[in-house]
């Protein structure tokens, strides 16, 4: 816990990183986030009239949630007393509203502000709401997670929700221009930036501010004394190529989310594009194996079932040549996936039947259908009055009813016109005839 350090204390700054010296100290010099802070937003219109209320912010790394916070502090003249969710534990949130209190004595208003709010467990986040909902602070909480999932209903309730963009490449390139112009930047600094290392910065940044500026500032000192900045040394600072994906969070649920869709929506190539963002960014490739098993049998099934098949193929070479080698595989199921023809008839007929068996109970099993391998099971009736389907005419014992004698046949699958499900639609129709002509 610790009292904000504020953009204009410039002597404390002067050793900061360029990210912290370089920090907003006002709305204007924020880039990004028209939609909350442009010109009569209300969010905006909120900080400059200084009225105060709890909030989360929730964004990505590097789009301003923390300098959001400190601008709204200065703009508000509040007291501003940041927590790490990282570092603290409910006896530093504890000494934080205490402090709070006695400069609410004093007429002041204490903004606490909590960084990677959902890092905080139930009983921490919990230690503020009595201080939210009697105004002893005001709490501004700042995530990289979905709230709806991170933040608990009681605080949630308590805040309003703003959600902040990674920032474009215009948003970018202003920062870039800010960081060679300004003087807490490195204007005083010898440093040329040409313009295919700038356009290179601005996709190895991905939306993200702050790394940006530390890639420019390591590339800035390792370029003395010349001040040359290009792409060979920008790659050689930037190592691997950086993409943002979390591994369990609500953008990997996104993902996975937008794969399906593409793969329902026939796009090969977008599904291709997806699950290679997945796997360049660290996804467990078994994973991604089982949720094609599952879109095979969901959005396509009899259409072709074949998909189902090659799916469990490119599980197998998984397993058999690991991941390195198996991607392809992965990337072959997806694409035939993806262009297969697409039928949810199965899924939807399990729907239907596994809500009717839930709503009909503990039916018996007809005495012409059960088992009868003893002789004192066929002396009880079992298995009298059997039809043996492959004795009645084209092997089909028409009219007969397999459901339990207290329920009229339901029709839970429903083939549609899209691939193999044609021919077996017009089966079910020829059979469904059939049944008629008996009745």
């Amino acid at each position: 816990m610790q009292k904000s350090l504020l953009p204009e204390d410039t002597t404390a700054l002067s050793h900061a990183p360029l990210a912290v010296r370089l920090r907003p100290r006002s709305l204007d010099e924020i880039c990004g986030q028209s939609h909350l802070l442009g010109p009569g937003k209300p969010l905006r219109l909120l900080i400059e009239s200084g009225q105060l209320h709890s909030m989360l912010l929730w964004g990505p790394p590097g789009t301003g949630k923390t300098t959001l916070a400190e601008i709204i502090a200065r703009s508000s003249d509040t007291d501003l007393i940041s927590v790490s969710a990282v570092l603290s534990g409910v006896k530093d949130i504890r000494a934080a509203v205490q402090q709070a209190e006695i400069a609410n004595h004093s007429g002041r208003t204490t903004i606490i502000f909590v960084d990677e709010v959902h890092r905080f467990n139930k009983s921490q986040q919990d230690a503020f709401l009595p201080h939210v909902e009697n105004g002893t602070i005001v709490f501004i909480g700042a995530t990289t997670e979905n709230p709806s999932f991170e933040v608990n209903n009681a605080l949630l309730s308590r805040t309003r929700v703003y959600v902040l963009n990674e920032l474009g490449k215009d948003d970018l390139n202003a920062v870039v221009d800010r960081a060679l112009t300004d003087a807490r930047g490195l204007k005083n600094i010898n440093v040329r930036l040409s313009e295919a290392a700038r356009a290179l910065l601005l996709s190895l940044a991905d939306g993200d501010a702050r790394r940006l500026l530390n890639l420019l500032e390591l590339c800035s000192q390792l370029s003395e004394p010349n001040g040359e900045i290009d792409e060979i040394l920008l790659r050689q600072v930037s190592g691997d190529r950086y993409q943002r994906f979390d591994k369990g969070g609500d953008a990997f649920y996104d993902y996975i989310s937008v794969l399906h869709k593409a793969v329902r929506g026939s796009s090969p190539d977008a599904a291709l594009y997806w699950m290679c963002r997945m796997l360049d960014g660290g996804c467990d490739p078994f994973y991604i194996a089982r949720r094609l098993v599952r879109m095979a049998s969901e959005d396509i099934g009899n259409a072709d079932p074949r998909a189902l098949e090659l799916c469990l193929n490119a599980w197998d070479v998984l397993k058999r040549l690991g991941a390195a080698e198996a991607e392809l595989a992965l990337a072959q199921a997806v694409i035939y996936l993806a262009c297969a023809p697409k039928s949810n008839a199965s899924y939807l007929a399990f729907c239907r039947a596994m809500s009717h068996v839930r709503e009909s109970g503990t039916l018996p099993v007809p005495q012409r259908f059960r088992n009868a391998p003893t002789a004192l099971m066929k002396q009880i009736g079992h298995g009298e009055g059997y039809r043996y389907a492959h004795d009645e005419p084209e092997a089909y014992a028409a009219g007969e009813n397999y459901f339990p004698d207290a329920l009229s046949p339901e029709q839970y699958y429903k083939p549609v016109e899209q691939g193999l499900e044609i021919r077996i639609k017009e089966k079910l129709r020829k059979l469904n005839a059939m049944d008629k002509q008996v009745k």
